[in-house]
């Protein structure tokens, strides 16, 4: 019986392994670079990587990845691509501590982005970065 339960065990290891192979060469094509503008946007609870983030990929030639895409885009072409120069709207936020992390990286007009923040809400990170970490639809 216990000849069996390995035999079991060593056939699953061995179709879980050629699973994951096959799957390698499609995982590395969806991987590729994007050309032209873009970023790949995260924003996560509290100041460190969490599995609660929540990210997506803003295409800006032509806008799309995004729920506000064309508004990203545009507000990041007015910044020059640089996510801090974004006029800060001037709106009131609750004074509740929620903390969210904001990260990008990608490409703006052939220059490498990295961009990190965090925020006391969510509300003070929207009106400071305009729809561009708006991911909710």
């Amino acid at each position: 019986m216990t000849y069996i339960t390995r035999a079991t065990a060593a056939a699953a290891a061995v179709l879980a392994a050629a699973c994951l192979l096959a799957a390698g060469p499609a995982q590395a094509a969806s991987r590729a670079t994007p050309s032209g503008d873009w970023l790949h946007l995260t924003v996560t609870r509290g100041e460190s990587p969490s599995v609660e983030s929540h990210g997506t990929l803003l295409l800006c030639n032509p806008p799309q990845g995004h729920p506000h895409a064309a508004d990203a885009c545009a507000e990041l072409a007015a910044a020059g691509g640089d996510i801090a120069r974004i006029p800060q709207k001037n709106v009131f936020c609750p004074m509740i501590f929620a903390p969210v992390t904001a990260r990008a990286h990608g490409q703006w007009k052939g220059r490498p982005v990295r961009f990190q923040e965090t925020y006391t809400s969510k509300c003070v990170m929207n009106a400071r970065t305009g729809v561009v970490f708006a991911l909710d639809g």
